[in-house]
């Protein structure tokens, strides 16, 4: 099933996809895992959350971005209690990625939407609080391995000092409201604050972390209610670790997306100035 054409007919801009059902919707609530090529480390999460029983607290959703080794096959996410895979077909990063699940669950008439990397590092355990934090009904729930009861392990030094001294105090400046993990993937966001008009996610301007950073302060800027969950984030000890913020170049892309989000860039039009 490709994405449904009433997508357009909102007015969202959503990247081709591909849907393809393995259940039905059971829940209120769904969690979407984005991936690419996660190999070994996505089937270990989703076993486990398996057998912690989150499938049945949740529906959960893979949207992959254009895998190729195999990690998310249809036959392997069948076992292990996945709802669907979606696999975006367009052009863009993250945000588009984002972008196709988001709307796609939306579609599906979700009350709420968690997002959590697939690549192992988050504490899955701690996916009921975002659940009841919804049903309390906050617009935006934040992870966070810096807030008490947090946990973060073999953080590399240059992103913690980024997300500490830069990321954070730079967007809790623009969201009125102190945040401490905003590079976080591991979140939730309420469906009124999706679809309020103010916010508009499903826009082309989002391609890579884009829209991460622009929702982590829209929800506070509007008045949804706003709350950081402590989990636990942990790196792979003596493993070579990706980061965004490596280099001269992603450190200034960085750099720049804090500047639009900051001065209302990715605001919409009738919301800018």
């Amino acid at each position: 099933m490709t994405k449904p054409p009433s997508f357009a007919a909102r007015g969202w801009q959503v990247p081709a996809f591909v849907a393809e059902p393995i259940a039905e919707r059971r829940t209120r609530h769904v969690t979407i895992i984005p991936v690419l090529n996660e190999g070994e480390r996505i089937r270990r999460q989703l076993r486990q959350m398996q057998s912690l029983g989150l499938h049945h607290a949740c529906d959960i959703v893979v949207v992959d971005g254009g895998s190729t080794d195999g990690s998310v096959a249809l036959d392997v996410l069948a076992t292990v209690g996945v709802r669907a895979r979606l696999t975006k077909t367009g052009s863009g990063g993250l945000s588009a990625q984002l972008r196709c699940a988001y709307a796609w669950a939306l579609d599906e008439g979700y009350d709420g939407i968690v997002t959590i990397d697939g690549n192992g590092k988050d504490g899955v355990d701690t996916l009921p609080q975002f659940l009841a934090g919804l049903e309390e009904g906050y617009g935006y729930l934040q992870a966070s391995r810096y807030v008490r009861g947090g946990h973060s392990e073999n953080t590399p030094w240059l992103r913690a000092v980024a997300i500490r001294l830069i990321h954070a105090p730079v967007l809790s400046l623009a969201a009125g409201k102190w945040l401490t993990d905003t590079t976080q993937g591991y979140r939730a966001y309420s469906r009124a604050y999706l679809t309020d008009p103010r916010v508009q996610p499903f826009r082309d301007v989002f391609v890579r972390y884009e829209l991460l950073a622009y929702l982590t302060v829209r929800a506070s800027q509007l008045g949804y209610r706003v709350r950081e969950i402590p989990t636990s984030r942990i790196y792979p000890k003596g493993e070579a670790i990706p980061t965004k913020i490596q280099g001269l170049k992603p450190l200034i892309d960085l750099l720049a997306v804090l500047w639009r989000t900051v001065t209302g860039v990715y605001h919409p039009p009738a919301d800018r100035g």
